[in-house]
């Protein structure tokens, strides 16, 4: 059983914009005292000016706003964007804004990576959905494929404190001033019967909290494991979990990035493909549109909708957060969700095929993922462990 699981709950699964969108802005526009907003990318497209006239309408009806923005993922915003919810009393941090295009050191590589919002103290989301139009995506092949959760009942209790410490966090490091944060009360009574528990990754108490909870899910499969990721770069023990998994009956079906987003974690993914092939696990490469989700089901027991991917940008230096939950009728919703995706969407691959590809594409995945490695020792993360 997953730590901290809570009983209870009442989840919703939201898939793609076209569903988390219209239940956000509502949830916005329904709000009397308190929005808590945390993204990684908050985009100019109509989805972000939506939003944010929304919770610019929140402000000015006397609700309390908070926004905390990732500065690498948010960049592009315009200030006079970000002015105007400022000017109609949206408060608004920015998580290690940028020093500049030449200044690289370890810490820039530090980001706000998970998605949560909460609103007053009764309702929350988690997932990997930003504040983008699912249209935005490269070639224009809507919508990206993501997932997030409406969130009811106890598990707001773990939430909550989480969001709140980053706000006071981000406001000491800059050097403002940290008053005592007024918030309202969160309501964590009963409100469904779901079994959930909010886990993050930070780097302090929680640094593997996600992965060791995949890992002990996986270890503890016994029919079924179907992980969808955007992008897959696992270590040791991940891999070996998943192949030890296969080599005891368990069928292990991965839903993955097929087409080309960013290149070099792309190709060191797939240097990979070819010892999970052989291990008899099934890899399925999405090319619908663009894959953007971080969700897992395992033995229609376990699921896991966050903003983790598994690899060692996520895994070892980024914020992330993700709901767990151990509930049947959720996780075989989102298994045929996935299933649907897997049929649809992808294109699987065949074991002998992929030991014959010519020799430079071979090469080509193996000197991405010897770079990757490269660049995480160069930071002082030492192995993809």
């Amino acid at each position: 059983m997953t730590p901290g699981l809570l009983s209870g709950n009442r989840i919703t699964l939201l898939q793609n914009g076209v569903e988390f969108f219209p239940e956000l802005e509502a949830s916005i526009e329904a709000a009397q005292h308190e929005i808590h907003l945390e993204t990684y990318i908050f985009a100019n497209d109509v989805t972000g000016r939506t939003i944010a006239a929304a919770l610019s309408r929140a402000a000015l009806r006397g609700v309390t706003v908070r926004l905390v923005l990732d500065g690498f993922g948010s960049k592009a915003l315009p200030s006079q964007l970000l002015n105007e919810m400022r000017r109609d009393g949206v408060e608004i941090l920015i998580f290690r804004p940028e020093p500049g295009i030449l200044h690289l050191r370890r810490n820039r590589l530090r980001r706000l990576h998970r998605k949560l919002c909460m609103i007053d103290g009764r309702t929350a989301f988690v997932g990997g959905i930003n504040i983008i139009d699912d249209m935005d995506t490269p070639g224009q092949i809507p919508p990206r494929y993501d997932y997030a959760v409406r969130v009811e009942g106890p598990v707001l209790a773990q939430i909550a404190p989480v969001m709140r410490r980053l706000w006071k966090l981000v406001k000491w490091t800059q050097g403002r001033r940290v008053h005592r944060l007024h918030s309202v009360a969160v309501h964590s009574a009963p409100a469904g019967e779901q079994q959930a528990a909010l886990l993050i990754r930070d780097n302090l108490r929680h640094r593997r909290d996600i992965e060791e909870a995949y890992l002990d899910a996986i270890n503890a499969a016994r029919d079924e494991i179907i992980i969808a990721n955007a992008y897959f770069l696992p270590g040791i023990r991940f891999r070996r979990a998943l192949i030890e998994a296969a080599g005891r009956g368990v069928r292990v079906s991965l839903l993955l990035q097929g087409r080309v987003e960013y290149r070099l974690l792309h190709y060191a993914s797939r240097a990979l493909y070819g010892q999970f092939l052989a291990a008899g696990i099934t890899i399925c490469e999405y090319h619908k549109s663009f894959l953007h989700a971080k969700v897992a089901v395992i033995d229609q027991r376990w699921a896991t909708v966050g903003s983790s991917n598994i690899d060692p940008f996520s895994l070892l230096l980024a914020r992330e957060a993700n709901i767990v939950l151990e509930d049947h009728a959720f996780a075989g919703q989102l298994h045929a969700s996935l299933q649907a995706a897997i049929d649809t969407g992808s294109r699987c691959l065949v074991h002998d095929h992929w030991l014959h590809r010519p020799w430079y594409k071979r090469s080509l995945g193996w000197l991405a993922y010897g770079t990757v490695r490269f660049m995480m020792g160069m930071l002082g993360y030492g192995k993809l462990n």
